[in-house]
């Protein structure tokens, strides 16, 4: 058994979290960590990891990135792997996570669902079969709530693209501000938000004559939670080391 201590467990998604954890035959939740204390949860919950007397066999955290520095700290003096969910980090935050992975198994990933993450595979194939001939767009929805755009999904996506193409190419985010032909060596990023919407991820190839559009879909919170349980369990028994989704689809 796999015991998993939940971060942000009072949040929404530290609820699904813990309850993905919960319905995980091979997992189960030790503590929680949250800023506001006391929970309904079953489980011990702290309000910070000085509280914590327990030792997990894995950290996955769905909270804020100010929570990171509290985090690693104690990961890193109990030598326990943490699945990172969390997305905003600064360039800093992200060094200090790729730091971590020299000592404990970091798992990080923008988006924890595995259906997102096989479309970016599919969207690199597809940049690398199309290379320079196709025009690259990126269409994000999200809830209303979301404070942060682009989506870090959605810069995944354009990474992995980037990737695979010959030269590096222009992220553009906003044209109002320019009066010009579209750059062949662009790839837009466009944010919509509205409602309730829980994600949506679109990637369009616009050739001569020719449009091919790779879609994802979110239709629950769910899927994210249950992508961070499966995390922690791929990171069972692994070394010290930086993973992310790319390594949990090779082991399928």
């Amino acid at each position: 058994m796999i015991r998993i201590a939940v971060i942000g467990c009072n949040g929404h998604m530290g609820r699904f979290v813990s309850q993905a954890v919960a319905d995980n035959p091979e997992t189960e939740v030790l503590f929680g960590v949250d800023a506001y204390g006391e929970s309904p949860c079953s489980f011990p919950v702290y309000k910070s990891f000085d509280e914590a007397t327990e030792k997990p066999d894995a950290i996955i955290d769905f909270s804020n990135p100010s929570a990171l520095d509290g985090l690693l700290a104690y990961a890193l003096q109990n030598g326990v792997p943490c699945v990172l969910c969390t997305t905003g980090y600064s360039p800093e935050q992200r060094e200090q996570i790729k730091r971590a992975g020299e000592s404990i198994a970091v798992f990080h990933s923008g988006n924890m669902s595995l259906g997102i993450n096989l479309l970016i595979e599919l969207a690199k194939r597809a940049a690398k079969v199309l290379g320079g001939s196709f025009d690259i767009e990126i269409v994000e929805k999200h809830h209303n709530r979301k404070v942060d755009a682009p989506s870090g999904t959605a810069l995944m996506i354009a990474d992995g693209i980037s990737d695979e193409l010959d030269r590096e190419p222009q992220y553009v985010y906003d044209r109002h501000t320019y009066r010009r032909k579209r750059s062949q060596n662009e790839i837009g990023i466009h944010a919509v938000r509205g409602g309730t919407i829980v994600g949506e991820h679109e990637v369009i190839f616009a050739g001569h004559d020719e449009v091919i559009t790779l879609t994802h879909q979110a239709q629950s919170r769910e899927v994210f939670a249950v992508g961070a349980v499966n995390a922690a369990v791929f990171l069972a028994g692994k070394p010290a080391g930086s993973y992310d989704m790319g390594d949990l689809l090779a082991s399928k």
